[in-house]
């Protein structure tokens, strides 16, 4: 994939997640400020229910105390009024004419109730005298109306209730407030209502509450209540005939955001957990193409090296071939060995990289046969440095050996085992400056026998260090073919070591050398 085209791509993905991120957020958001409109919404409508009822209470309580006294009120001298309603309709259907005529009598009352020294109301006895009449429309328009009676005739003599009710309400309301608040109310009655009305709205939240009058606090308030400003309810008490009120009622609810918050605990988890696989898949998508990348930057590398690795020795043979066909030589028999003894190590070079190959592939495949027997790992130490005994030599180099584990056996593959100290012996006499100098140090821990192998060539950064037991990777060098290899030596020793339930891992520092460990459980 072209580097610049997946730059775009990564910043493509990147603002479509972030959108959808954001439009999530923006959700949540707009959820959370429904629910809190709504609570706040359900709070006011509650505070005025509870200040109607607490009202209505106060005023039904006075009246049930004076009924008796303002019943017995002995009439003032103040003059009968009375008004007078009158209404007729023509029904055509029925051939009927309906007649309808109301006279409230209005007189007034005084009496002394014994709330205040020196006080005394004006009552108004209000009666209404009400006569439905249904006439025919024959009878009603003869000669002689006299003699008309009415098809039907109804009368109601009753006292008007309702504005007596009124017209009580209004005078206690002038008397009622010049009590203290502590008498007219208390602290039960207003969690009760509160509680009640909130559970009747589907509200269940903890609340505390106080009554300020004029603007300070008074003694009517629950015991955990804290006036804080723009975190409060309020609602007036005992509303005056001018609307106006002297006391307010101001309530909070501590729990308020943890209450909204829970009421859309559900959506708020969906939407996390929708966020959360949103990132998880940008992620997995973007580490994926990463990923991909740069096997395919390793496959690249490793067909151009493995390219080169087979050229060398194919031009070898060839010109081995042409020297022998060459008259002069193929009767120099010699010579002819020689040539000969050039392309069988040639070809053997060639068939040994490509059993690298494939035998990593059937260890993936798990199609390699790798049955374990009882060895002594000192002695594939020992056998492994005969490998490489003479290239060690030849480069004037050393293997020191500390082979100080106490116990050695373990249950492994011979073969395949060598194969796996053979490859790192065999990188430590490639990735050097210098002579190889190589320590081999065994012990004992546990049920474990640890071997380490210590070299002083070239070193590894850390982020070598991390890949380097990655199939197909190699350091990135100026000429990546300064040294010999295809990048699954490595890979392969990694893969070995945890057949046999090990663990292999590098420790190295650049320009200082390297140690690989490999710990092995012990018979």
């Amino acid at each position: 994939m072209n580097k610049r085209v997946f730059v775009l791509l990564i910043i493509l993905m990147s603002i479509a997640l972030i959108g959808i991120i954001s439009v999530q957020i923006y959700w949540i958001k707009s959820s959370v400020d429904i629910r809190e409109k709504q609570f706040e919404n359900d709070v006011k409508f509650v505070l005025a229910k509870v200040s109607e009822n607490i009202q209505e209470r106060e005023i039904n309580d006075y009246y049930r105390d004076f009924k008796s006294v303002i019943d017995s009120a002995t009439r003032s001298d103040g003059e009968l009024i009375k008004k007078d309603f009158y209404f007729s309709k023509i029904d055509t259907v029925t051939n009927e004419i309906f007649s309808f005529r109301q006279s409230i009598l209005e007189n007034s009352f005084k009496t002394d109730i014994p709330l205040f020294e020196n006080d005394s109301l004006i009552f108004k006895d209000i009666l209404s005298e009400e006569v439905q009449e249904i006439s025919s429309f024959d009878d009603f328009f003869q000669n002689d109306l006299s003699d008309v009676t009415p098809t039907e005739r109804i009368y109601n003599v009753a006292r008007r209730n309702r504005l007596e009710a009124l017209n009580f309400e209004n005078n206690f309301k002038k008397i009622a407030a010049q009590k203290p608040i502590y008498d007219r109310i208390g602290t039960n009655e207003i969690s009760l209502n509160l509680e009640n009305e909130l559970r009747d709205r589907g509200v269940d939240i903890n609340f505390n509450f106080g009554v300020f009058g004029d603007g300070l606090a008074t003694k009517v308030k629950s015991s955990k209540f804290k006036n804080i400003e723009g975190k409060s309810y309020s609602v007036p008490l005992f509303i005056e005939d001018d609307g106006n009120s002297n006391y307010e009622l101001r309530v909070t609810f501590p729990s308020k955001n943890e209450y909204i918050f829970a009421s859309i605990t559900n959506i708020l988890i969906l939407a996390a957990v929708f966020i959360l696989v949103i990132m998880l898949a940008f992620g997995s998508a973007i580490y994926q193409l990463i990923k991909q990348k740069q096997i395919s930057e390793i496959k690249t590398d490793f067909i151009n090296n493995m390219t080169h690795e087979f050229k060398t020795p194919i031009a070898t043979i060839n010109l081995a071939l042409d020297a022998i066909k060459n008259p002069k030589i193929i009767g120099d028999k010699d010579k002819v060995l020689r040539y000969t003894e050039m392309i069988r190590q040639e070809n053997k070079r060639m068939h040994g990289q490509v059993e690298n190959v494939l035998r990593i592939s059937r260890l993936e495949k798990k199609q390699l046969d790798i049955s374990q027997g009882v060895d002594d790992l000192h002695d594939i130490i020992e056998d492994a440095i005969t490998h490489v005994q003479l290239i060690i030599d030849d480069k004037g180099g050393y293997i020191n050996l500390h082979l100080e584990a106490l116990q050695s056996e373990i249950m492994v593959n011979k073969f395949h085992f060598t194969s796996v100290i053979t490859n790192i012996l065999d990188n430590a006499i490639k990735y050097t400056n210098e002579p190889p100098k190589i320590d081999i140090y065994t012990e004992n821990a546990g049920n474990y026998i640890i071997a380490h192998i210590k070299d002083q060539g070239i070193g590894m950064n850390k982020n070598v260090q991390k890949h380097v037991f990655d199939k197909f990777y190699r350091e990135q060098k100026v000429n990546i073919h300064d040294v010999k290899g295809h990048g699954l030596g490595l890979s392969y020793v990694k893969k070995i070591v945890e057949h046999h339930h090990g663990n292999v891992y590098v420790e190295s520092e650049k320009g200082k050398g390297s140690t690989f460990t490999i710990k092995l459980p012990l018979i």
